[in-house]
């Protein structure tokens, strides 16, 4: 069987940077101030806005690419296909497509032109899934390589959050800790035992899918995100992808062990959200689950890009040695849960 590996990765993040404290002033809800304590977010970036011209999901997208395909020995024109991620698919400010495919929009932008296109829309685990299908493809013999992006401007399901919450409560208040980037990966067939994809599994539980919604604001122009809280923070619902994972991962021979591994990734949505996840997971393995690697102080949430962003900052930072073992948990709206295993000594940033 073809063995997948990641190739090359790239991201870019705006310049902007807005901090937690300047988005709570700007609420009408007296008497928030604690959201940094409660979420981890200090900063997020965010999209230029102004006369010297907008950026968009597509421009986000478009300059990950570039930067990925800096560090690739692939060029644009020997892509097999891109597959797209992203949440939210603006051109211009408030101007979303749902058609043409952004990959295809994508594809032509960056020169791809012999590259089949496909989007995927699966919340904020939509990189992942990309990863997913990518990697069958190329198992099954369907294509050699490919790449998966997403450009994530969520920014403004925040300003809308700041002009429409009432109370604590208000459904949109997960929206406070969005921000926006962009992230891509290069995937091949070339894998071996110091570059490879383990395995990529996703499960979807429909019975929540009603509940974690992004979309057109009902109160006012723009875009808004709605989360129902209890259902994100549901134990239950995390341990049943984490069970899944952890019998895809000893059919695959990675074992049932989280010390199997040298880091792990989460969705970064919440800091002490993720430290509850994190010790769940070491009690499903039965084993100490490693070092938990985060950008959430300064970047947020940034949907479907946040594992990749973490990917890449921390070997940016030189963080991440070369053969190390990296373990990726999903969790998405939808609710999607799942998890990502690879080994990386190739990737550079």
């Amino acid at each position: 069987m073809r063995r997948t590996r990641f190739e090359s990765i790239g991201r870019y993040t705006p310049e902007t940077v807005r901090s937690t404290a300047e988005l709570v002033a700007g609420l009408g809800v007296p008497g928030i101030t604690d959201l940094e304590l409660l979420t981890g977010v200090e900063n997020r970036r965010v999209c230029a806005s102004g006369p010297d011209g907008d950026e968009s999901s597509f421009d986000l997208a478009v300059r990950a690419i570039e930067d990925c395909l800096r560090h690739s020995d692939y060029t644009a024109a020997e892509l097999d296909i891109i597959v797209s991620g992203s949440i939210i698919r603006t051109r211009r400010r408030g101007i979303h497509c749902g058609a043409p495919p952004f990959a295809l929009m994508l594809r032509n932008a960056i020169g791809a032109h012999r590259a089949r296109c496909l989007d995927v829309s699966n919340a904020c685990a939509g990189m992942i899934t990309g990863v997913l299908v990518l990697d069958r493809m190329i198992k099954a013999g369907v294509v050699r390589n490919g790449l998966v992006v997403s450009g994530e401007q969520l920014s403004p399901a925040a300003e809308t959050a700041v002009r429409e919450i009432s109370t604590r409560t208000d459904p949109q208040f997960a929206a406070l800790t969005l921000g926006d980037a962009g992230v891509a990966v290069v995937m091949d067939d070339r894998g071996d035992d110091d570059d490879e994809i383990h395995h990529v599994e996703l499960m979807t539980l429909a019975e929540g899918a009603e509940l974690c919604l992004g979309m057109p604001s009902n109160r006012s122009n723009g875009i808004a995100l709605y989360t129902d809280t209890r259902t994100m923070q549901s134990d239950a619902h995390y341990r049943q992808g984490l069970d899944r994972l952890a019998t895809v991962a000893a059919s695959t021979g990675q074992g049932r062990s989280g010390a199997n591994f040298d880091f792990c990734i989460y969705h970064q949505f919440s800091e002490p959200a993720i430290d509850h996840l994190h010790e769940m997971a070491g009690q499903r393995f039965g084993a100490p689950v490693p070092t938990s690697l985060k950008v959430l102080r300064d970047y947020g949430n940034t949907g479907s890009t946040s594992h990749f962003l973490v990917l890449h900052e921390h070997l940016r930072q030189q963080r991440i040695p070369k053969g190390s073992k990296l373990l990726m948990f999903a969790q998405a709206s939808g609710i999607v849960g799942g998890g990502l295993a690879a080994t990386v000594s190739r990737l550079e940033a």
